[in-house]
C-alpha cells in the first residue's frame, strides 16, 4: 500500500505550532506533498518533517509559496522548474534542528509562458526509490477575475484591469504543455504518475458550495474550468477522489477562515490527486481530513490522503 497526502499547510511555521507534527507522525503516509511552505530554509522549525526526508523548493518570494515532498527514503531523482532545491534529512527527534543541504536538480523543461514563475517555488516532483512512481507537488496561482467582471466596490482586492487573470491563465496554458511531458517521460521509465497539490480551480459543481453564484468567481470561472477539463481523460490524468465518490458533493478542501465557511462547510474543493490512470484505478480510499471544530484547524486547507494499493 502506498499512502499519499497532499496539504497545503499556510505556512509551516504556523501549522507547526497548530500541530502539524502530530499529524505527521499520527497519520503514517509515505509520502507527503506540501504547498505554501512559506519558509526559508534556515528558518523550518525545529523537528518540522520528524522521521521525513524532504525534497524543497522555497522560491525566492519571501513569505510565500515553497513546495516540498517529503518521503521516508531519499527520492532518487528530483525535479524542478530552476534546477535547484534543498535535501532536508530526516529528524528523528522532534528536538532535532532540520539539516539542509542545497541540491542541483534536473530541471524540467519549461514552457515559454512558465519561465517567469520558475523561482517562485511553486513545483517540485520526485522519482520515488520504493515505487515506480513519480509524484508532483503544484500550487498554481490564485488568479483573479477578468477585467469584463470587476467591479470597484464588489471586490476583497483592488481592480487591476485582469492582470492577475492573464498571469494565472499564462501559467495553466504553459503548464498544460509542461504537464503532458512530465507525465509522458514517467510513464517512458517504467513509472506511474502522481499530480497533487492546490490547483486553485474547482473542477466542477459538485466541487465548490453555491456553485451558480460562484460563476463570476476566480476559480471557478468557465475558462479555468475548461482548462481542467483538457487535463483528464482516460489516456491522461483520473481525478482520484472523484472516481471513487462520483456523486457526491465535495468534500470540500478549502474554507475562508472569514465568517463562518468552516462551520456551515461553504468551502471548495481545489486540492487534488491526478494520477495515471492505473495508478488511479489502484485507489482503495480517499479522505479529506477536515477537522471537527474551528479551533483543531492547522490550515485553511484540509489534507487529501490516498491508499494506492500497487501489489
Amino acid at each position: 500500500m502506498l499512502r499519499v497526502a497532499s496539504f497545503n499547510i499556510n505556512g509551516i511555521r504556523a501549522t507547526h505550532r497548530r500541530g502539524f507534527g502530530d499529524w505527521l507522525e499520527q497519520r503514517d503516509c509515505d509520502v507527503v506533498a506540501l504547498q505554501e511552505v512559506r519558509c526559508p530554509v534556515d528558518a523550518l522549525p525545529v523537528g518540522a518533517f520528524r522521521g521525513y526526508h524532504a525534497s524543497y523548493d522555497p522560491g525566492s518570494l519571501p513569505g510565500r509559496n515553497g513546495v516540498a515532498i517529503l518521503t521516508r527514503t531519499r527520492p532518487v531523482a528530483v525535479r524542478t522548474w530552476n534546477g535547484a532545491a534543498y535535501s532536508v534529512e530526516a529528524q528523528h527527534l522532534w528536538t532535532d534542528q532540520p539539516t539542509a543541504t542545497e541540491l542541483q536538480t534536473e530541471s524540467v523543461p519549461l514552457a515559454r509562458e512558465l519561465r517567469p514563475f520558475a523561482m517562485e517555488g511553486r513545483y517540485i516532483e520526485v522519482d520515488l526509490a520504493d515505487r515506480p512512481v513519480t509524484v508532483a507537488s503544484l500550487y498554481l496561482p490564485k488568479g483573479g477575475l477578468p477585467s469584463d467582471l470587476q467591479r470597484p466596490g464588489r471586490m476583497r482586492e483592488k481592480p487591476d484591469g485582469g492582470a492577475r487573470y492573464a498571469r494565472k491563465m499564462s501559467f495553466v496554458k504553459g503548464f498544460q504543455r509542461q504537464l503532458g511531458a512530465s507525465r509522458r517521460a514517467a510513464l517512458r521509465s517504467g513509472r506511474e504518475f502522481l499530480l497533487v497539490g492546490d490547483l486553485n480551480i474547482a473542477h466542477g459543481p459538485l466541487d465548490v458550495a453555491n456553485w451558480r453564484r460562484q460563476q463570476r468567481s476566480e476559480g471557478f470561472l468557465p475558462q479555468e474550468r475548461a482548462w481542467f477539463d483538457q487535463q483528464l481523460g482516460p489516456r491522461r490524468l483520473i481525478d482520484v477522489m472523484r472516481q471513487l465518490d462520483p456523486d457526491v458533493q465535495g468534500p470540500y478542501t478549502w474554507w475562508s477562515w472569514l465568517g463562518r465557511a468552516f462551520e456551515n462547510d461553504t468551502g471548495w474543493r481545489i486540492d487534488y490527486h491526478l494520477a495515471t490512470p492505473t495508478l488511479a484505478h489502484s485507489a482503495v480510499t480517499a479522505v479529506v481530513e477536515r477537522e471537527t471544530h474551528r479551533a483543531a484547524r492547522r490550515s485553511d486547507h484540509a489534507a487529501v490522503v490516498v491508499d494506492y494499493d500497487l501489489r
